[in-house]
């Protein structure tokens, strides 16, 4: 067998040097576009030979074609961005054109019908077919036609859609930055839907003043037209002698084929501007749009077939046209119904399937099964099973809850367990509760279909509804209908639909419960997970120093106090010089306490960047070392039961003056006694933070407020 010839393509065609200059000018499309405009410029003053003409014509037809193509195969509009300046490039592309013609036809009109070159004549001769006014009313009809139907059309579409963009614009940035605070995108994603936002109302925008040039257009080409045959004929028959038939028949010709061969692309320029702007309701490219919608119903196809046939049977209707019409529509509707018939009985096999696949005996669940615990469950009562089916994005119960597991783990430190949804029948219609390891941690009752509204300065809510309390915190609240959210928000209110009030509840109870829902697996997990230059560290410390159990104790008090473990280097590396001269669990804590000052001390400063200080006296100071029994590491805390009451009420009283203040305060105490202060105090203030002097960064601002 002889061996193929081998292919030539263009690039092995073109030498070397030809292609690295058309690369550079590729790479300089600026310069090029520049000179384009030069160009245009340019024919508005000089003349163009009539060789140049016919190129430029069939340019300016080639160029109106390929934006009605690209205007049928772009899926949305804004693939199309660029329309309105090339609308505007075409529209001055087609009108210098027009002016050097009429140059031609007014100085050669009187040489014949070839004066203004080829194409005009050719589209003169073949439109007029001999007939002046057949020319004439075939330009009109064109003519309005593009001008009172299609520009007309495309440019009030277009206005209107600039209009309805620019009005739902807000709301559409609103439902971005909603969907950005619950944590259903990123900012990277924000970012991208706003930037469309911004390019969709900055394109309807420029098409509705594009759309002005396109009629313009219309306009002009009906003058030019009228000029060049009333001029034409005056300086043919006054000027160059012809005669007046001659003269009407030569520039009538050259006019009509000038006016022809401008309408035409004009007319494909308005048709692909109203497909661009009317394409906003139309999935995918318009003829798979169209089609499917079209062709998709075959009752409708099946009654156009009958109305062609009946046509066809009427004695004074052709019937041929008639008959080759109903038999395409009756073949397409029979084609659609025979393929809707087939994916009707496939569904109904594949939904009998599903139907067998369930009625086959399901194997018994072990009993180890029943072991199994869900580490937090929400059970909901039926009247607040809506929540899950919220109709927008953003207050679904679910949504709500997928954001405060990112929310958590940014904040603590470690990926919180998956929070189980079950409803409740037991339960009254409007409660949830929450339960942590099966244990009820939280209840609440609310109302689906109200707002609750509290007052932040703790004053009487004065709007009607139903009085309550806030579950979370215990706070008065009242629930209020949907109509009186904005006089709410006016007063200054603080107003939250029902799944907020869930998740808030839901953030509180984890939070008090963080370390219990650190176990040794979720602590094996992030160790795992450390960057691999942590390695050498855990290797070093685990199990040498201390097991993987000590160290789970030790982010357990972390988290039990609510200090975030995200800064885990750090701990581990404070764990490691603390397990240097020490065994015991507390005290390897408050020496990571110690590293983690600086976290701590800008976790407990307030808006105005002070740590407000509640400090413990040098009497009870001295009360509390005094009280510690014990040797080594196994000291306890032995307080007379006179003095622990008198030191709680006076804590007490000062703590809640200064919440009274509006000031959450923080107690400070010694190194030595901190942490058997704080187990006093966590039984009744739980929230009361406690610090030790060591734990106060040496740049973390400071004041004062009080002294027990």
């Amino acid at each position: 067998m002889a061996d193929a010839a081998p292919q030539t393509t263009l690039p092995a065609i073109i030498s070397p040097a030809v292609r690295a200059q058309l690369a550079g000018l590729a790479r300089r499309g600026d310069i090029l576009f520049a000179l384009g405009v030069v160009a245009i410029l340019t024919v508005l003053i000089l003349p163009l030979p009539k060789w140049l003409l016919d190129i430029s014509l069939a340019f300016s037809l080639t160029l109106s074609v390929l934006i009605l193509m690209i205007a049928l195969f772009i899926e949305r509009p804004l693939d199309f961005s660029a329309f309105p300046t090339i609308l505007l490039i075409s529209t001055l592309i087609r009108l210098a054109l027009n002016l050097a013609s009429t140059r031609l036809i007014l100085a050669e009109g009187h040489t014949g019908t070839a004066a203004a070159g080829h194409v005009i004549e050719a589209f003169g001769g073949f439109v007029m077919a001999g007939n002046i006014v057949i020319g004439l009313i075939v330009f009109s009809i064109l003519t309005i036609v593009n001008f009172v139907v299609i520009t007309k059309g495309s440019g009030r579409i277009a206005e209107v859609a600039a209009r309805f963009t620019l009005d739902a614009l807000p709301g559409k940035q609103m439902a971005i930055d909603a969907d950005l605070s619950s944590g259903l995108i990123n900012e990277d994603e924000a970012r991208k839907r706003r930037r469309g936002l911004e390019d969709e109302s900055t394109f309807y925008g420029a098409m509705d003043g594009a759309a002005k040039f396109v009629r313009g257009d219309a306009i002009a080409g009906l003058l030019i037209i009228f000029i060049n045959i009333i001029g034409g004929m005056i300086i043919g028959i006054a000027q160059k002698g012809v005669t007046f038939a001659q003269a009407a028949d030569t520039y009538t010709r050259l006019s009509v084929g000038d006016g022809l061969i401008t309408q035409i692309p004009a007319i494909l320029v308005s048709t692909a501007a109203g497909m661009v702007v009317t394409k906003a309701g139309l999935a995918g490219a318009t003829d798979k749009a169209l089609f499917l919608q079209l062709g998709g119903q075959p009752r409708a196809l099946g009654l156009v077939s009958v109305l062609m046939l009946t046509l066809a049977l009427v004695p004074a209707i052709p019937a041929l046209p008639f008959l080759i019409m109903a038999t395409f529509a009756g073949g397409i509707a029979f084609m659609v119904w025979r393929e809707t018939l087939r994916r009707e009985r496939d569904e109904t096999r594949r939904k009998d399937e599903e139907k067998t696949i369930e009625k086959k005996p399901t194997a018994e669940e072990p009993i180890a099964a029943a072991l199994k615990i869900d580490y937090i469950r929400l059970e909901l009562g039926y009247g607040l099973l809506s929540l899950i089916n919220a109709p927008r994005e953003g207050q679904k119960l679910t949504d709500q809850i997928k954001a405060l597991r990112r929310q958590m783990a940014t904040e603590v430190g470690f990926v919180m367990p998956p929070v189980r949804i079950q409803d409740n029948m037991q339960l009254p219609a409007n409660t949830y509760v929450v339960r942590v390891k099966e244990i009820e941690s939280g209840r609440g009752d609310l109302r689906p279909n109200m707002l609750l509204v509290m007052d932040p300065r703790g004053e009487d809510i004065s709007l009607p509804g139903e009085k309550t309390t806030e579950p979370t915190f215990g706070l008065p609240a009242m629930w209020i209908e949907e109509a009186s959210r904005e006089e709410a928000l006016f007063r200054g209110y603080t107003v939250v639909d029902p799944a907020t009030v869930i998740t808030t509840h839901l953030t509180e109870v984890i939070k008090d419960n963080m370390a219990e829902l650190l176990s040794y697996a979720e602590t094996q997990k992030l160790i795992d997970e450390m960057d691999k230059q942590h390695h050498k560290l855990i290797a070093d410390m685990v199990p040498s120093q201390i097991s993987l159990g000590g160290i789970q104790r030790v982010l357990q008090n972390l988290l039990a106090e609510r200090v975030s473990i995200r800064d885990l280097p750090t701990i581990l590396e404070g764990i490691s010089e603390a397990c240097g001269h020490t065994r015991n669990v507390m005290l390897i804590t408050e020496h990571v306490r110690a590293r983690l000052a600086r976290q701590i001390s800008d976790q407990n400063a307030n808006a105005a960047g002070f740590i407000p200080l509640v400090t413990l006296s040098p009497g009870w100071e001295q009360v509390f070392a005094e009280s510690l029994v014990g040797t080594g590491d196994d000291k306890q805390l032995s307080v007379p039961p006179t003095k622990l009451h008198d030191f709680i009420g006076t804590l007490r009283s000062i703590f809640e003056r200064q919440a009274m203040a509006g000031e959450t305060a923080v107690l400070l105490t010694s190194p030595a006694i901190r942490p058997y202060v704080r187990s006093i105090v966590e039984r009744f203030r739980p929230m009361t933070i406690v610090m030790s002097q060591n734990e106060i960064h040496p740049k973390a601002r400071i004041k004062t407020v009080g002294q027990i």
